[in-house]
């Protein structure tokens, strides 16, 4: 019976296949999504086990939101390509 190893990186760092619109940016903004959702989880564990105090959790978390955020937002994620901002729908 033949094993495959397994790569430590996909291991700690798995990566779920996208089903989405396939776009480039979003392609992009799943990966950060992904990746801020493992932080994340990483960072409640070691809270939990009191490796890190909630006080830095929550900073850390903090500066991880902050972060995709600003992803979503250089990606033009969630916005109309050609709609113009001065143009209203009356």
């Amino acid at each position: 019976m033949e094993r495959k190893m397994v790569n430590k990186d996909d291991f700690l760092y798995p990566r779920g296949r996208y089903y989405g619109h396939v776009q480039p940016e979003n392609l992009v903004f799943n990966a950060n999504l992904q990746e801020f959702a493992q932080r994340i989880s990483y960072i409640c564990n070691l809270e939990t086990g009191g490796k890190l105090p909630p006080e830095e959790a929550y900073e850390q978390i903090k500066a991880l939101w902050k972060q995709l955020k600003r992803s979503k937002k250089e990606l033009r994620i969630g916005e109309e390509p050609f709609q113009d901002d001065s143009q209203s729908d009356d």
